[in-house]
């Protein structure tokens, strides 16, 4: 493996598109942002004791028990029952719209370092990680481990992934949801442009079992500002079906929809206690990755 590039703190999709293999994608997102910041990103404080594990590099001081180290002349770390028994679920979303745009990187592209990125965090804190990749229906599923060798199996499949078939994000988020045996965080990378009432109603379901959810929305510039100009066809990724428009006169009316659209999402995420962050793939989205995770961490 070798040496994060120096431009990390920068990183985008670019450099990360011009590195070898899913894991070294991974580690660029989130080191040079979170070396030396063990504790997770994503639960609260805790404060039953549970067991002890031996000190590494970049854990918190705080947490050493020095009572032991008296004894044993080694360093542990204290661990507490939530430090113990988070489940990280990726929740992919592979359906044909998320191969947007049709030259350049993806929307599945970023929505798939965001989630190789994520799951490296999760094992480097020893917590299980699990992947799911859906369209209508579930496609991959991988169950959580936090074994190494699992990790890069779930690195394999990020990379292998393609989009295509008609989603419904609604619809395989309830099915997924009854097959998940552990609660936990359940991550949703998915660019979220199905029905807000049928998203919204599944994520409720998976909060009121009582996951902790995050939506990860993923969108390309054009999606957003409709970047046309003229005469123009306008094709549905998932159903085909072909429209003849001029962008000019459509472009005010569809980028306020489009607003509309997120804003009904972020909102419903809100009154469900649910986190929701949009990703623009034209914007450095592994800075704005661990920033987000910065933030999440900071309320609990």
């Amino acid at each position: 493996m070798g040496r994060i590039p120096d431009t990390a703190h920068g990183v985008d999709a670019e450099l990360l598109a011009s590195l070898d293999s899913m894991e070294l994608r991974a580690r660029t997102m989130v080191e040079g942002h979170y070396s030396g910041q063990h504790r997770s990103p994503y639960r609260g404080a805790s404060i039953e004791f549970a067991d002890h594990r031996p000190y590494t590099h970049g854990d918190e001081l705080r947490h050493l028990d020095w009572r032991l180290y008296g004894r044993s002349d080694h360093l542990f770390i204290k661990q507490y029952e939530a430090e113990t028994n988070l489940t990280l679920h990726l929740l992919l979303d592979a359906s044909a719209s998320m191969a947007y745009p049709e030259s350049g990187i993806t929307k599945l592209t970023c929505a798939s370092w965001l989630g190789a990125g994520l799951a490296y965090l999760a094992w480097r804190q020893r917590d299980a990680v699990g992947l799911s990749v859906f369209d209508v229906k579930m496609r991959h599923h991988l169950a959580p481990m936090s074994r190494k060798g699992h990790l890069q199996r779930i690195f394999d499949t990020l990379e292998g992934v393609e989009a295509s078939g008609e989603g419904s994000v609604g619809e395989a988020l309830l099915s997924i949801g009854s097959t998940l045996q552990r609660r936990g965080l359940v991550v949703v990378l998915s660019d979220l442009l199905g029905d807000p009432r049928d998203i919204l109603r599944a994520v409720g379901v998976l909060r009121h079992r009582g996951h902790d959810l995050i939506l990860l929305q993923v969108l390309d510039r054009g999606e957003i500002d409709l970047g046309l100009r003229g005469p123009a066809i306008v094709e549905d990724m998932e159903t085909g079906e072909r429209l003849a428009t001029d962008a000019a006169e459509v472009r005010d009316e569809y980028g306020e929809a489009m607003r509309r659209h997120v804003d009904r999402i972020r909102d419903g995420c809100v009154r469900h206690g649910i986190d929701h962050q949009l990703f623009v793939t034209d914007r450095p989205f592994g800075p704005a990755l661990v920033s987000y995770l910065a933030r999440r961490r900071r309320r609990r």
